[in-house]
């Protein structure tokens, strides 16, 4: 490494390292990478993505960090999902076996026909008859037919391998979604859900709500229409609330047909007015079961929202969610609590 590109490392980690520090970023070697593509300034899509979430988060939580390297900084066969990285390992052994096998054929071919060329020198100088002359010429043409099929076999391997390379990394993208996507709903996941509200629970500095949705009545929509219309409901509803989430507010799925939205710099009066309007917004969605027909337009949710304090921690916060949301449901659904 020259020494102007070393001088110019040294100066993006002395900038990154203070950033890291003054918003609470774990030193993984994920953030370092991230923070010091970063503070490089060599990809305005990141800086952009970066800036915004640092303005409406005074941070960059877990899974948006998580997010914005594998977009912008990370190589997608470099991430770790082991069943296709072994697949991918397993298909470099076998190339290299075949790499193996088709230079030790060519080895032998070649030492075949340099005997060959020896005997046409004998040939030459010894006055051999013209049906010894034909036999090495034809044994010549049968080594040289021999490398050209495996020469051709081996082009073939190459690219067979190369095109189910190409379907494993397309898998292993798609499989590296799913550690923080739903896969039903594509929105943000439990584990996501988990990772994101460890770290806003640890930021004290700025105020937090979480929403906590739960689709009501939502067994009926199975047992009447079937699993499938339940599926399109879930992803509907998603949708919906997913259009109303901006400023920084995140949605995850929690778990079945309950939904948590994270809202950063928001008080709990923010906060409810968002979940009453998502409320509102989901009580004119509809949707059609294809087998018979019927419009179903009775879809509501109940929410319950709660303002992160300095003392509580996770379990806390989730509980007091929760309780609110359990309260929705008790004074009878398709309503947000607290009141107030």
């Amino acid at each position: 490494m020259s020494n102007n590109l070393l001088q110019t490392a040294a100066a993006n980690l002395k900038k990154a390292v203070p950033l890291m520090l003054k918003y609470k970023i774990p030193t993984t070697p994920t953030n370092y990478a991230l923070w010091y593509t970063y503070v490089g300034e060599q990809t305005p899509e990141l800086n952009k993505a970066m800036d915004e979430a640092i303005e409406q988060n005074q941070t960059c939580s877990p899974v948006t960090s998580e997010l914005l390297y594998r977009q912008h900084v990370a190589d997608p066969v470099e991430l770790d999902v082991r069943s296709l990285r072994k697949s991918l390992d397993a298909m470099v052994i076998d190339l290299a076996q075949s790499v193996k096998d088709t230079n030790k054929d060519t080895q032998v071919f070649q030492e075949q026909i340099e005997k060959d060329f020896a005997k046409l020198s004998e040939i030459e100088d010894g006055g051999f008859s013209l049906d010894q002359i034909i036999a090495v010429v034809r044994n010549i043409v049968k080594e040289q037919g021999n490398i050209r099929s495996s020469t051709v076999s081996f082009t073939e391997q190459l690219l067979k391998a190369q095109a189910e390379i190409e379907s494993l990394k397309s898998k292993l993208a798609e499989s590296e979604k799913d550690v923080l996507f739903d896969s039903l709903t594509n929105v943000l996941n439990r584990r996501a859900f988990d990772d994101d509200i460890v770290a806003q629970v640890a930021n004290k500095e700025t105020q937090c709500s979480l929403i906590f949705a739960d689709i009501d009545h939502f067994k009926n929509f199975n047992d009447n229409f079937g699993h499938q219309l339940g599926d399109l409901v879930l992803k509907t509803v998603a949708k919906r609330i997913q259009e109303a989430c901006r400023d920084g507010n995140k949605l995850y799925r929690y778990g079945g047909e309950e939904f948590a939205i994270i809202c950063p710099n928001s008080n709990q009066r923010v906060a409810r007015h968002l979940a009453e309007g998502i409320r509102r917004a989901l009580e004119k969605l509809t949707v059609k079961d294809r087998r018979s027909d019927k419009v179903i337009d009775s879809i509501t949710a109940s929410f319950g929202v709660h303002q992160i304090t300095e003392k509580q921690g996770v379990a806390e916060l989730i509980e007091a969610a929760d309780k609110q949301l359990y309260e929705a449901k008790r004074l009878g659904r398709n309503r947000v609590m607290p009141i107030s």
